[in-house]
């Protein structure tokens, strides 16, 4: 449900120290080649791109612009020799570039086909000559060639040039986590469990690897293919903080999704990835209900509630849902970080455990659904009014769509006087 769905990138506080940022050796090597070099504890722009099954566009592991939109009415044969002329001489000899998926405001994302092998591949070409795109592309290759697992995007191989990087990474083609569960006609505690114990067991491997997503939602959760046994993978590693073992394990870059940004970002004190399991708990919490925990269109009052941790099980299927799965919610959104949950502690949470035994549980699909697709109206309705409104106006800088630094020192402001004054 992409729709709407946002990423703010709030601007990091001026008084945060901020590593630099090592430059990229050239590389064309495979996947399991070993990376070395480290970038800075921040964020870039989150790629929206898309793939063709299901027909909507949907948003894979792509990092650094804008979301996608559809191709225009354009002859097929012409697009594909269009982008098919902007790629280095070395990707095209080894793929046949089949069709554009995804674009934003540095970046392209095209299926490709090897030519030996004939299997289907995904390609983002970033335009590192812009600063933007050089610190999304690093901070995915720090981690993409460091990981290994099979809830997690793989990066295939690089190729490097000086003004563009192809990163050359699986593809695909089974959609976002809400689009599976609107199109099936039954979705139970059970199938809820599943998706989360392949989202914490690649969230338990990144964690291990001194790895945080920062950027954990849905929309970041797809399928690998459209069949009913589908792996879900873990993509988007934009703002991903990759760190050295034995390093300083505390992040202090202010950045993420508003909706799933945990308490601490916000009040900018030091952090850990504690952050991606509060992101873990807003997801299971929509994932049983199709609706969030936290949500307002104003952001102060959506950064009040979070600051609170108080959300209710009020309104359908609530009544329905388990003692347990709330349970599980509640030990995940935990406004303190030391009592929140860990990924292997989620995993071994009754609720998890016990529902991988059950065989019949209550059908939550009608009233997911129907949330899920309210919500995606509403957002869709408003994201329409916001851009009929800018333009009508000049453009605006890439500043308008983060969260201003005064936004968040007022805002730790009332915090610090309401809870310690």
């Amino acid at each position: 449900m992409g729709c709407g769905t946002s990423k703010v990138l709030p601007e990091p506080p001026k008084d945060v120290h901020l590593d630099l940022v090592k430059k990229v050796e050239p590389y064309c090597g495979y996947k399991n080649d070993i990376y070395k070099h480290f970038i800075k504890d921040d964020g870039g722009d989150a790629i929206k791109s898309g793939f063709p099954s299901p027909p909507r566009h949907t948003n894979p592991y792509a990092s650094g612009c804008s979301p996608t939109r559809l191709e225009p009415p354009e002859p097929r044969k012409n697009r594909v020799a269009k982008y098919r002329a902007k790629f280095d001489p070395r990707v095209t000899a080894k793929y046949d570039i089949k069709a554009l998926i995804g674009r934003g405001s540095f970046s392209r994302v095209v299926r490709v086909e090897h030519k030996a092998t004939k299997q289907p591949y995904a390609i983002k070409m970033i335009e590192t000559k812009y600063r933007e795109g050089r610190e999304v592309c690093e901070s995915e290759l720090c981690v993409l060639r460091r990981v290994r697992h099979t809830n997690i995007i793989q990066l295939i191989e690089v190729f490097e040039t000086q003004e563009r990087v192809y990163m050359v990474m699986e593809l695909a083609t089974g959609g976002e986590l809400f689009d599976r569960i609107i199109a099936k006609g039954s979705f139970t505690e059970r199938d809820a469990t599943r998706v989360l114990q392949m989202v914490l067991d690649g969230v338990k491997y990144l964690h291990t690897l001194g790895i945080t997503h920062r950027d954990l939602k849905p929309e970041n959760l797809l399928y690998y293919h459209p069949g009913m046994d589908s792996k879900i993978m873990i993509t988007d590693f934009g703002l991903a903080s990759a760190r050295k073992k034995g390093d300083d394990c505390l992040m202090k870059t202010t950045c993420g999704t508003p909706e799933y940004i945990a308490p601490e970002i916000l009040v900018r004190k030091p952090y850990t990835n504690s952050v991606d399991m509060w992101a873990l708990g807003v997801i299971s919490y929509i994932l049983l209900s199709g609706t969030m925990p936290f949500e307002d269109d104003n952001r102060t009052r959506l950064y009040r509630q979070i600051l609170k941790g108080k959300y209710s099980y009020s309104g359908e299927p609530w009544p329905s849902v388990s003692n347990l799965a709330k349970d599980f919610i509640d030990r995940l959104l935990t406004v303190d970080p030391a009592d929140r949950m860990t990924a292997l502690q989620a995993l071994k949470h009754p609720w998890v455990v016990s529902m991988a035994a059950s065989s019949s549980m209550k059908n939550l699909h009608r009233s997911i659904s129907q949330n899920l697709l309210k919500r995606a109206s509403s957002r869709c309705q408003s994201t329409k009014s916001a851009q009929s409104t800018r333009s009508s106006r000049s453009t605006k800088s890439n500043k308008s769509r983060r969260v201003r630094e005064r936004e968040l020192r007022e805002l730790n402001l009332r915090y610090q006087q309401q809870y310690n004054g």
